[in-house]
C-alpha cells in the first residue's frame, strides 16, 4: 500500500496533482475539503459546523476532521493506498493519522509539500473564485488561510522531515512539470 500526503498551501495545485496520482498510481484520495464541501452540500449536522468555520477563513476543529478521515479510510480497507490532501494539518493530526496507519499495520511513505510564492497563490485562488464562484476565495480570506498554512507547515514539515519522509517540490511550472518532479520523488520511496 502506497500512503502519500500531499502538503501544501491553499491554492498549490493538490487537488490537480492527486487527480494525477490518483490514476498512475490507483490510489483513494482523501480530501479533508471535498469531504467537507460534500457535507455542506448536504446539509449535514457536520457541513453545517464546518460552513461556519470555513466561512470565517479557520480550520474545521480536529475531532471532527478526525472523524470524517477514519470514516473515509475505513471505507477503502483494501486499496492500493491513499492520497491524503488537507490532512493531516497539525501535528496532533499527524500523530493520529500515523497511530491509525500502524495499528492497521500500514506507514506513510512520503510527504510532499508543494511550494508556491504567496503572490502566486494568491493570484490562482482570486482567478479560481472567478471561474468556480467559491465562496472561501476572496483575497482577506486567502490571506489569512495562507498565514494559517504557513503557521502548520513548520510543524507538520518537521514531524515528517523527523521520520525522514518529508520530500519539498518545486509547485510552480506547467501540471506536467510538476507532476514528474513528484513521480520521481514517490518512486524513489516505493
Amino acid at each position: 500500500m502506497i500512503n502519500i500526503v500531499l502538503f501544501g498551501p491553499p491554492g498549490s495545485g493538490k487537488g490537480t496533482q492527486a487527480k494525477k496520482l490518483i490514476e498512475k498510481y490507483n490510489l483513494i484520495h482523501l480530501s479533508t475539503g471535498d469531504i467537507l464541501r460534500n457535507e455542506i452540500a448536504h446539509g449535514t449536522v457536520l457541513g453545517e459546523k464546518a460552513k461556519a468555520f470555513i466561512d470565517a477563513g479557520e480550520l474545521v476543529p480536529d475531532d471532527d476532521i478526525k472523524a470524517m478521515v477514519l470514516k473515509k479510510f475505513d471505507e477503502h480497507k483494501d486499496s492500493n493506498g491513499f492520497i491524503f490532501d488537507g490532512f493531516p494539518r497539525t501535528c496532533d493530526q499527524a500523530r493520529f493519522l500515523r497511530h491509525e496507519l500502524t495499528d492497521r499495520d500500514l506507514r506513510i511513505n512520503i510527504m510532499i509539500t508543494l511550494n508556491v510564492p504567496k503572490e502566486e497563490i494568491i493570484g490562482r485562488l482570486l482567478k479560481r473564485a472567478e471561474i468556480e464562484g467559491r465562496p472561501d476565495d476572496t483575497k482577506s480570506i486567502i490571506e489569512k488561510r495562507i498565514e494559517i498554512y504557513q503557521n502548520q507547515a513548520v510543524a507538520i514539515s518537521g514531524f515528517y522531515e523527523r521520520m525522514q519522509k518529508y520530500v519539498p517540490i518545486d509547485g510552480v511550472g506547467t501540471v506536467d512539470e510538476i507532476f514528474q518532479r513528484i513521480c520521481n520523488a514517490v518512486d524513489a520511496t516505493i
